[in-house]
């Protein structure tokens, strides 16, 4: 907050401030009935402002200017001034050294909440060679939605010109990835869900944007697919057509304000999906292709064992069986009636058999 104040001139009526800022150009605010002052809202004085103030006196307007410069020497003050919330709690702001600074040069940071007025300097610098580039602060409390950021410098050689900045804390936070990834597929359509983000203040659902990257995995890397960006008023979901049975996809999501594509950290890839029937399915193919081969060349093998077979043994001709052959013969067995010779049949003779001893010689 800007206050500029007067010296009040009884018979005044009527007032107006004027505040010319090289970038916002005229502010012009009303002086109320009997006040000697106007307020401006924080606005960065580092560039130089010019301040007006304009009454009625016995009706004639007067007018008074003011210039409040920068002191100190040109190129003095720190520059890249820049702040990030993050993981809701905490907060770094940095800046780099003036290019003028003389190197005995040191920097100090003020932050001012714009509402409560409550002031505190940097708890923990961060240094580059001694000199304070950086602060980190672990404790957010009591800053609201806008806050008064100055840097100011000392030096033994010459006087520091000092730099200040209004920040929208909104505008400068980062959101961290979303919560409780979760990823369902049915035989159609697989389904992610999650839940926002810890933030430093309650927003509402439709403040969020989520891209999403869904990626399939394979034998030689992964495929990006198109990034697809998500609403918050969405219900924290998204749904699409199951891409393959048997193809293992990842996916991981970061978040952003839904005003500006300013993304945060991407998350961890939730995994969905298997590869394990797609390398069952290589597997049963190679199985039937070698199986195929195996009996292809089996059957061969024997083709030609067979040829050459015959050709060492060809077949013996058989003996053309004319008998059989004539249709016109009858195969029976006939059978010759057997007739007795008379008088033969009946008749045996029978011879007597007797034994001689042979005498011994006479001696």
């Amino acid at each position: 907050m800007t206050k500029l104040t007067w010296d009040c001139q009884e018979n005044a009526t009527y007032g107006e401030c004027v505040l010319i800022h090289k970038e916002k150009g005229q502010i012009k605010k009303k002086v109320k009935d009997k006040e000697c002052q106007c307020t401006f809202q924080d606005c960065s004085l580092h560039g130089g402002v010019t301040l007006t103030v304009e009454v009625n006196i016995n009706q004639r307007r007067i007018s008074e200017t003011l210039v409040y410069p920068n002191p100190g020497g040109e190129g003095t003050a720190a520059q890249n001034f820049s702040c990030l919330i993050y993981n809701a709690d905490f907060m770094n702001c940095t800046w780099a050294k003036g290019q003028a600074a003389p190197n005995d040069v040191q920097y100090f940071l003020y932050i001012r909440d714009s509402k409560k007025k409550i002031e505190r300097e940097c708890p923990r610098y961060l240094k580059d060679s001694g000199t304070h580039v950086g602060c980190h602060l672990q404790d957010l409390s009591g800053l609201t939605s806008y806050s008064y950021f100055l840097v100011n410098g000392t030096s033994q050689e010459t006087g520091i010109q000092f730099f200040d900045s209004v920040l929208l804390l909104k505008e400068i936070e980062q959101y961290d990835p979303p919560n409780n990834i979760t990823v369902y597929c049915n035989e159609s359509h697989c389904f992610i869900r999650w839940e926002k983000p810890r933030t430093r203040k309650t927003r509402s659902i439709r403040e969020f944007q989520y891209q999403l990257d869904i990626q399939r995995q394979s034998n030689t890397g992964s495929s990006r697919n198109q990034l697809i960006v998500v609403s918050g008023d969405s219900g924290n979901k998204y749904s699409f057509p199951r891409p393959g049975l048997r193809a293992k996809h990842t996916v991981k999501i970061r978040t952003a304000d839904a005003r500006r594509a300013h993304w945060g950290a991407w998350s961890q890839p939730a995994g969905f999906g298997s590869a394990e029937p797609e390398s069952s399915l290589v597997h049963i193919y190679l199985l039937v292709v070698l199986g195929t081969l195996v009996c292809g060349l089996t059957v061969s093998c024997l083709f030609k064992r067979f040829l050459g077979t015959h050709r060492l043994f060809p077949p013996i001709p058989r003996i053309k069986d004319k008998l059989n052959n004539n249709p016109q013969i009858d195969h029976q067995i006939i059978w010759e009636k057997f007739t007795h010779d008379v008088g033969k049949g009946d008749k045996e003779e029978v011879l007597a058999v007797e034994e001689v001893t042979e005498a011994p010689a006479n001696a």
